[in-house]
């Protein structure tokens, strides 16, 4: 109750989440390439935990081949191949992601596909997607535009003004 507030993980001493990945899921440390889209191995890493989709900086690699030149980011995760895989930035962008775990707070779950604002990263700006209904807890979000970084695993809060509406947990997206 002394502690300060925090908009970190709480539960992890050290700061560090890396600690609780390590130890609940060494196999997330194998070393692995860094490759691009093409499959190049542009450089190594010591485990895909250490990277999230839609990262910039400290990937250790410069682009090389087609995307010489152009900053980096990290446009795919294969932890089973222990793979990074890095592109430019118009390799993010997506036009439909795939929720589970899908929860509306503060309405009914609309019968028919409507437009939501749709926040997809913390602090991120909601951008517009149609959101319809996949199965019991299940949605798709098609964006008009391609979005970025849609990342499986992170939240996706669905918006009207100010108020929070629901939100589902990314699965996929396509």
């Amino acid at each position: 109750a002394d502690k300060a507030e925090s908009q970190e993980i709480c539960f992890v001493p050290s700061g560090d989440y890396r600690d609780v990945v390590r130890r609940e899921r060494p196999d997330s440390f194998v070393p692995g390439d860094i490759v691009d889209e093409d499959g190049n191995v542009l450089g190594r890493h010591r485990g895909v935990a250490g990277f999230t989709v839609g990262q910039r900086k400290g990937l250790g690699v410069s682009g090389k081949g087609a995307s010489r030149g152009q900053p980096l980011y990290v446009i795919a995760l294969a932890p089973d191949t222990a793979r990074v895989v890095v592109g430019p930035k118009t390799s993010l962008g997506v036009r439909r992601a795939h929720l589970d775990d899908v929860v509306w707070t503060a309405t009914t779950e609309p019968e028919k596909p409507r437009d939501f604002q749709v926040a997809l990263r913390y602090r991120a700006a909601p951008v517009t997607a149609k959101t319809s209904r996949d199965g019991p807890k299940r949605a798709i979000l098609d964006f008009p535009e391609p979005a970025w970084p849609v990342t499986p695993g992170q939240a996706a809060v669905f918006y009207e003004g100010d108020v929070v509406l629901g939100g589902g947990r990314i699965r996929a997206f396509s």
